[in-house]
């Protein structure tokens, strides 16, 4: 059974820093290109960040530059380091596969950035 478990959200000013941590399960951690999404309330939920299972990393306009994402095979565990916070990024963060497939949802974890 594949599970993806987020943790590291918060409450941060502007201008912070926040690491966030997804624990996947070996199999799909191995073979698929993760990605990290992030809803905010009354918006779609986007694509922010992905990383191939080949090291090859993807970043949406808004975050580039600022939010880096990264893997430990070891671990099976995917980050995303975001810097430079600004309150637009509030929102709640998942991780998934990329493209995303319905079953491996989490609850994902909320971020806060306060102006």
């Amino acid at each position: 059974q594949v599970q993806l478990v987020e943790s590291g959200g918060g409450l941060v000013q502007a201008g912070g820093s926040l690491r966030l941590s997804c624990a996947a399960s070996g199999i799909i951690f191995r073979i698929k290109p993760m990605g990290w999404y992030r809803q905010a309330p009354g918006k779609q939920r986007e694509l922010v960040a992905t990383i191939t299972s080949g090291g090859r990393t993807f970043y949406a306009d808004s975050v580039k530059g600022r939010f880096t994402i990264s893997r430990d095979s070891a671990k099976n565990t995917v980050y995303l380091q975001m810097n430079s916070l600004k309150p637009e990024d509030t929102a709640r963060y998942y991780c998934n596969t990329d493209p995303p497939e319905y079953p491996y949802w989490g609850q994902g974890t909320q971020v806060t950035v306060s102006s």
